[in-house]
């Protein structure tokens, strides 16, 4: 079996920390890199203030650092955060107790079934394709409440 790097164990506060990022500024997501392709468990933090960005990328031990291209001199330069696939499980067993918004149970539906729905080959059998569908649409049907 592959060898997958972990994230690095993090203290309550990191922990407590990087989840309010994710909370605030952050995603929780499943997407696509190519049109045709399954999608893939991603989570991001976008900020203008890379040495934030930075602290998250020494914490987590995991992931990598994008800027972000600026289309007009009226916008601040910006960059995102980006760890992918089994490292954002690692991470997410970490820091869901203290995310507070639906990307909590965004996090608890993926943490229950997203590697028993992702085989590392990514072939799938008919069976398993209709239950993947079914798990896609029930974590995107999770977003923001407003009153």
């Amino acid at each position: 079996m592959a060898t997958y790097k972990k994230t690095n164990q993090l203290n309550s506060v990191d922990a407590a920390y990087i989840a309010g990022l994710i909370d605030g500024e952050g995603t929780i997501s499943l997407t696509r890199r190519h049109k045709n392709e399954n999608r893939q468990l991603e989570i991001s933090i976008s900020n203008t203030e890379i040495p934030l960005l930075k602290f998250v990328l020494e914490c987590v031990g995991t992931g990598r650092i994008t800027r972000k291209k600026v289309y007009s001199n009226k916008h601040t330069p910006s960059a995102t955060y980006i760890v992918s696939n089994r490292q954002a499980l690692d991470l997410l067993e970490q820091i869901t107790p203290y995310l507070r918004t639906y990307k909590r149970k965004r996090a608890k539906i993926l943490l229950a079934d997203y590697l028993r729905l992702t085989p590392r080959n990514g072939k799938y059998t008919e069976d398993l394709h209709m239950e993947r569908d079914k798990f896609i649409s029930k974590f995107l049907e999770t977003k923001p409440t407003f009153i």
